[in-house]
């Protein structure tokens, strides 16, 4: 049977109209670690996380929000200026590869959504950490110069 949503979803509010946010296209990656990031510069790390993750392969996806303003599924990203292979792992694949916590990075293009002029924030950026086997909705409750994000269930 096939899974009905990715383990990663996000779902797109936009207050400013009171309704879903249809048709935003949105990017999902793994976000590799980074000595020299802002998270790693703290003295110690908690205990959920690990600090030494393997390197991983760049993951990148994408989706658009459907009707309700909602992404229940992923594809690999493919550039156009990429080598002409084609990416065939799944989102469920890449976390079921990842030992640990994970970083992953949502963007959202909003400018593409009000239109370049019409908005504040032309991107939207969510870094957020998975724990090894969990599942996250990360709601974005958006309007042209403003945005808040938490953890939804």
């Amino acid at each position: 049977m096939a899974q009905s949503k990715d383990r990663i979803t996000c779902h797109i509010l936009d207050t400013s109209l009171g309704r879903p946010a249809r048709g935003v296209r949105v990017r999902l990656s793994l976000t590799p670690p980074s000595p020299s990031s802002f998270l790693s510069s703290t003295s110690s790390p908690p205990s959920s996380v690990s600090p030494t993750q393997p390197s991983l392969p760049p993951r990148i996806f994408e989706s658009q929000t459907d009707e309700d303003g909602r992404i229940k599924t992923w594809l690999p990203y493919s550039s156009a200026t990429s080598s002409g292979e084609v990416p065939v792992y799944t989102l469920d694949d890449v976390l079921g590869d990842i030992r640990g916590a994970s970083t992953w990075t949502l963007r959202f293009d909003t400018g593409g959504y009000y239109g370049e002029e019409n908005t504040f924030f032309p991107e939207v950026t969510v870094v957020f950490r998975v724990a090894e086997g969990e599942g996250y909705h990360v709601p974005l409750l958006l309007a042209p110069f403003s945005y808040s994000t938490y953890r939804g269930s």
